[in-house]
């Protein structure tokens, strides 16, 4: 008997040591890792969503019109620059802003900037106070006072729904009042000032005009001017204010506006708006920004008194910039999208190139 049972006991057992009955492993339920939300919304936009994201635009008006309805629902256009001519009362400004974002229904917030440094480029003079000009801050002598206005400026612009500034002028030795002075060294200390004040705010800025129009002899605005001096004395004279901002600072948290100057030491061909050796090899590989490049308006005589209009956003985009500004012309605006679109279809810019500016782009978008 005591035999039979060991049998039987043996036989329960068995199984159990030898591991011939199979035995599942419980594991713990593990979440999947999260998504990067940058890379979930580019996947989700189609490509005409986001060529609309790399061109920003002016439009007219005071409220929301037909014209700028039929421009943000077929174009996607990712950003809007305010103007005066936009500007009636901070409540105004700031419905303006909210119904342009209703009607454009995107999938991520536009840009609206504004261009308020101070002095005489300020706009919304009889809505609120404006800030002196550059120069004037500048011969303070004390940088606190550009952190100071920084301040005020990101508290005004937010007030009308503006989330941007076009600012500071981080150009050395400007003779229109828009430098904060002639020394490399000082305007960087004022621009670094300013930048801190911004960002104290959280509110994003812009440095210009890349890589500094100083120099520069002739009104942009009216035509092309050539910057002679050489690499060392760029490095040494133009360059400082930007390269303390990019070293120092949250690249997404600001642009870089490159200007529409020509120098010759870098690229006797093109307008640094549309160079390689600007914006990729200097801004890019040797300085080592990696946030949104911006052009200064395309529409300036400096750029489009030279250049066909079709061909400026695809030559921006292949030179390294990621985001047109066309701030006029509702015709032009257009044409610098549908260049690009049609640039993508037939192979001369890759979706991918696309995706590298759109990233950036919204990568600084998710700060708004």
């Amino acid at each position: 008997m005591k035999k039979f049972l060991l049998v039987i006991l043996s036989l329960i057992i068995l199984p159990l040591i030898t591991g011939c009955g199979e035995v599942k492993q419980v594991q713990a339920d593990v979440p999947p890792p999260p998504s990067d939300p940058i890379e979930t919304t580019l996947q989700s936009m189609t490509l005409a969503e986001k060529i609309g994201q790399m061109v920003m635009i002016g439009v007219y008006g005071t409220e929301i019109n037909d014209d700028v309805v039929y421009l943000m629902n077929n174009f996607h256009f990712g950003g809007v620059i305010f103007f005066d001519r936009n500007l009636e009362t901070v409540a105004q400004t700031k419905k303006l802003a909210d119904d342009i974002s209703a009607v454009a229904n995107q999938k991520a917030p536009l840009f609206f900037a504004l261009d308020e440094e101070g002095g005489r480029v300020a706009r919304g003079r009889h809505m609120f106070e404006v800030a002196p000009s550059q120069e004037s801050i500048g011969l303070s002598g004390q940088p606190d006072n550009a952190a100071y206005w920084a301040r005020h400026n990101a508290n005004i612009l937010r007030s009308i729904g503006v989330n941007i500034n076009f600012a500071p002028v981080a150009d050395v030795g400007s003779r229109d009042t828009r430098s904060f002075g002639d020394d490399a060294q000082t305007v960087a200390n004022f621009v670094e000032a300013a930048a801190q004040g911004y960002e104290s705010e959280n509110f994003l800025y812009t440095l210009k005009h890349f890589p500094g129009i100083g120099k520069s002899k002739i009104d942009p605005h009216k035509d092309i001017s050539a910057v002679e001096s050489d690499k060392a004395t760029l490095d040494a004279e133009d360059l400082p204010p930007f390269a303390r901002i990019i070293r120092g600072h949250d690249n997404s948290k600001f642009m870089i506006m490159v200007g529409h100057l020509r120098y010759d030491a870098l690229d006797p061909l093109n307008s640094a708006s549309l160079s390689p050796a600007v914006m990729t090899n200097l801004l890019r590989n040797e300085l080592g920004y990696s946030g949104v490049v911006v052009t200064d308006d395309l529409e300036m005589g400096a750029i489009k008194n030279h250049t066909d209009l079709p061909s400026l956003g695809v030559k921006m985009i292949l030179a390294g910039g990621d985001i047109a500004l066309v701030c006029h012309n509702y015709d032009s605006q257009q044409i610098v999208y549908n260049s690009i679109l049609d640039a993508v279809k037939r192979g001369e810019i890759s979706e991918a190139r696309i995706d590298e500016s759109v990233r950036r782009i919204l990568k600084m978008k998710a700060h708004l």
